[in-house]
């Protein structure tokens, strides 16, 4: 009989085996979780369960550590700034030990002033890549790790003072012409390409001369996320600024040939204090560049001018048109719209049925 929780007094109790493929793999338990709620009952069940599979798997080996295991990792400087501090609480640390709520709590005790979409991002995707890379290789068992849930996120907000998740605002012409009015001539055309194209930040920042040919007017997007670097095309508006934006070397690199880009910004972080500039001089809200970019085009591309969310998703660069839908269009103009639908279909059917709403002569 497979494990499953049971009240015993104040605490949960677990008993039964745990089956791997539909047999059992161990012997009969019946144990305390120590845990007073159900909730916490299922969550050492399935630990249990996932730490005896593993034993049945790749028996009781225990010599890989998780330092070991970073060790076999290719971590681009980013991930190596997450894996620090972890590898301060984990390295010594046998992989096979290293239980899924285990590494969620690490979220709370090394970022406890943060939300629960930077812990699974700092944390839990760091911890979760390391180990399944040498998993791959055959060095040990892979982890599952379930993001933190709505509730979770929910209390570590209350306790932080302070929402995430916040709806972002997208980026528009109007906002658009504004802003380049008073932004530099990097920051312009970083904004308008990106409000053009869909890219993001990081994919512009990356671009060098030779991601141009604006003869034929195009632009190659940089490769990010899962997705291969790309050509597009590009309105005539957009070639015009790229051809008159002189390429540049990021501040403090090496003067060499290879290291011009395009918009002339060493990282990501490189045009945001004249991007907050621009907005304050322009008297306009701050929006973030991801936002007034890719948000910005997919907003002004689905919504307010109704193309196709297979043309926008497609030249944007999105998966699909699910994940587009639910990030990267915002709902505007929410009463305006709805009353005007309304009342077009009051219109309609006063037409279709002869009848008007308001009775008159009575």
């Amino acid at each position: 009989m497979p494990l499953k929780p049971y009240r015993r007094g104040a605490k949960w109790w677990a008993r039964g085996t745990v089956d791997y493929n539909g047999r059992p793999i161990t012997g009969y338990f019946r144990e305390s979780t120590g845990s007073l709620t159900e909730a916490g009952a299922r969550d050492w069940i399935n630990e249990r369960g996932q730490r005896e599979i593993r034993r049945f798997l790749v028996g009781e080996e225990r010599s890989l550590t998780f330092a070991d295991a970073v060790m076999l990792y290719n971590a681009d400087p980013l991930m190596a700034r997450y894996l620090i501090p972890l590898v301060n609480e984990l390295g010594q640390m046998p992989v096979v030990e290293i239980m899924p709520q285990t590494v969620k709590d690490l979220g709370r005790k090394l970022y406890p002033g943060n939300s629960t979409d930077m812990w699974r991002r700092w944390v839990v995707t760091p911890v979760r890549a390391v180990i399944n890379n040498a998993h791959a290789l055959g060095k040990c068992p892979p982890i599952v790790i379930r993001g933190y849930e709505k509730r979770e996120r929910i209390a570590q907000d209350r306790a932080r003072g302070k929402a995430s998740r916040v709806e972002r605002v997208p980026g528009s012409w109007d906002w658009l012409l504004q802003f380049r009015q008073h932004a530099g001539k990097y920051h312009s055309a970083l904004a308008l390409f990106m409000f053009m194209t869909g890219a993001r930040v990081g994919q512009a920042i990356r671009m060098t001369p030779e991601d141009l040919n604006l003869q034929q007017n195009k632009v190659r997007i940089p490769d990010a996320k899962g997705h291969e670097a790309r050509w597009i095309s590009i309105p005539v508006e957009l070639v015009v600024e790229l051809a008159n934006l002189p390429h540049k070397i990021p501040r403090g690199w090496d003067r060499k040939k290879s290291n011009l880009r395009v918009f002339g910004f060493a990282s990501s972080c490189g045009p945001l204090k004249g991007w907050r500039t621009a907005c304050k001089a322009a008297g306009i809200a701050y929006i973030a560049p991801h936002a007034a970019g890719r948000h910005g085009f997919g907003q002004e591309m689905k919504v307010r001018q109704a193309v196709d969310g297979k043309a926008v998703s497609h030249f944007g660069g999105w998966a699909d048109t699910t994940l587009l839908e639910r990030t990267y269009t915002h709902a505007e103009d929410v009463e305006g719209k709805i009353h005007d639908a309304l009342r077009t279909g009051l219109v309609q059917a006063e037409i279709k049925t002869g009848l008007k709403l308001r009775k008159t002569g009575r």
